[in-house]
């Protein structure tokens, strides 16, 4: 059975799609992404929650994640996809990096644009945040923490911790 070498969770804009970008670069294999696969074939999530609603965009992610979860790369989920039941008995059988990040750190970099739930800045990241908290750590092999690092940094930290884990 084809697996990940790793997938990474976290909230919005822990850095989840940069850091998988560079482990897979560092391991030599494809990075997925599933935000980017749900882009690819519905248009920019924005408009997917505008035109379609959440509801529809979940399911369209859930579509998403089965196909990364049948690569063999390094997967990035997005922030929500663990809210799925199904995508998180999927993920018993995967090493999970969680990526947490400080309201402190996060702030930044925050373009409420791209991202409909954070509509209302910093206060709807903590919410979100905290209505997930749980979950993220259900999934989770293990967690780093991208508040005071660099994501060269975090990715390397990782980057050994799936050496050491899988034998590499």
């Amino acid at each position: 059975m084809k697996k990940p070498l790793v997938v990474v969770v976290g909230p919005p804009a822990a850095g989840k799609t940069r850091v998988s970008k560079r482990l897979a670069k560092a391991f030599g294999v494809e990075a997925v992404d599933t935000d980017a696969l749900v882009v690819r074939e519905w248009g920019p999530i924005p408009d997917i929650f505008e035109n379609h609603g959440e509801p529809f965009f979940r399911e369209k992610e859930r579509l998403a994640v089965l196909q990364a979860l049948s690569t063999t790369g390094v997967v990035a989920l997005g922030g929500g996809a663990i809210t799925d039941p199904h995508t998180r008995a999927d993920l018993e059988a995967h090493r999970v990096a969680l990526i947490t990040i400080s309201p402190e750190a996060v702030e930044p970099r925050l373009d409420n644009a791209k991202r409909p739930l954070l509509r209302g800045g910093l206060e709807a990241w903590k919410s979100l945040v905290a209505s997930r908290a749980e979950l993220y750590r259900s999934v989770a092999t293990r967690e780093f923490d991208a508040s005071h690092q660099s994501v060269d940094t975090l990715a390397e930290e990782i980057l050994q911790w799936v050496r050491e884990d899988a034998g590499l």
